[in-house]
């Protein structure tokens, strides 16, 4: 399993690092469209679709997302979107966690495809656009993300239930506790704190997404990497949720030795719109 785990993440980074080096964004904007096509597909099988209706529902999601390239959508100022975009992440995940398992399948089928489609969708153009803006402001927005998952799962694994007794959300994934919500948080501050310091000491043409943070106003930094962690942990939650409601362990085996494609980009689809919507407003 361990052996499969890495070639499968040999085989994703040669295929992303080339293109998120790469001068142009068109090459990264294509992977990533892949990407969310298969997303897109997997959120159709968790939701019940059978595999036709999948693959329109994947169909769907690239033409949803060609249309916003073909209208010129990627180069705007989207304020507006990246707000509404938090809105609807931070209202659906209070919503979703309350009902809890058995509230999920009581939504409607259709809400339900065309919110997992809504989703993929802002995930696209929120990774796009910080490509634009540039590589050091998007790998700061994930390497955010992937800090606080190792942290959460190394903090999880060494204090277990030392302090709290109480694991985050024992009904959808009972593995979580408070404790790797703690490594998460502190993993993640670190992480700022490091790359604020990099990008000042190599004089950084592109600021990260940190960076831009700390330069606005000092007291912008914490709460803003609190509240992106604070997601990060709820999109993983929230899909764990749909799992545990379908009856599944992965979203798909797309990707020998890691599960499907929703199974890497869970925590990803909140932060990457809530990214943009710092970078807009600051």
């Amino acid at each position: 399993m361990l052996q499969q785990r890495v070639l499968t993440a040999l085989v994703l980074l040669a295929i992303l690092l080339p293109a998120l080096l790469y001068p142009s964004f068109v090459p990264f904007a294509l992977v990533v469209l892949v990407l969310m096509a298969a997303a897109a597909w997997e959120w159709g099988r968790l939701n019940g679709c059978t595999m036709l209706p999948s693959l329109a529902l994947g169909v769907g999601c690239v033409a949803l997302c060609l249309l916003t390239w073909g209208l010129g959508v990627l180069q705007q100022t989207l304020t507006p979107l990246w707000l509404g975009a938090g809105l609807f992440w931070v209202l659906g995940v209070v919503l979703m966690l309350r009902a809890g398992v058995a509230g999920w399948p009581r939504i409607p089928v259709v809400v339900r495809l065309l919110a997992g489609v809504v989703a993929l969708w802002l995930a696209w153009l929120a990774a796009v656009q910080a490509r634009i803006v540039g590589t050091n402001f998007l790998l700061s927005a994930l390497a955010l993300v992937w800090v606080a998952d190792i942290a959460a799962y190394c903090a999880g694994r060494a204090l277990g239930l030392r302090f709290t007794r109480q694991k985050l959300a024992p009904s959808i994934s009972p593995g979580k506790t408070w404790e790797g919500v703690g490594g998460a948080v502190v993993g993640a501050l670190l992480l700022a704190w490091v790359w604020v310091a990099a990008d000042a000491a190599w004089q950084s043409p592109v600021a990260s997404l940190f960076s831009r943070l700390a330069q606005q106003s000092g007291w912008w930094l914490l709460p803003a990497v609190l509240f992106m962690v604070a997601m990060s942990v709820a999109g993983d939650l929230v899909e764990s949720l749909i799992k545990r409601a379908a009856g599944a362990k992965d979203s798909s085996r797309l990707l020998p030795g890691h599960g499907g494609v929703l199974d890497r980009v869970d925590a990803l689809l909140p932060t990457l719109p809530l990214a943009m919507m710092f970078f807009s407003l600051l």
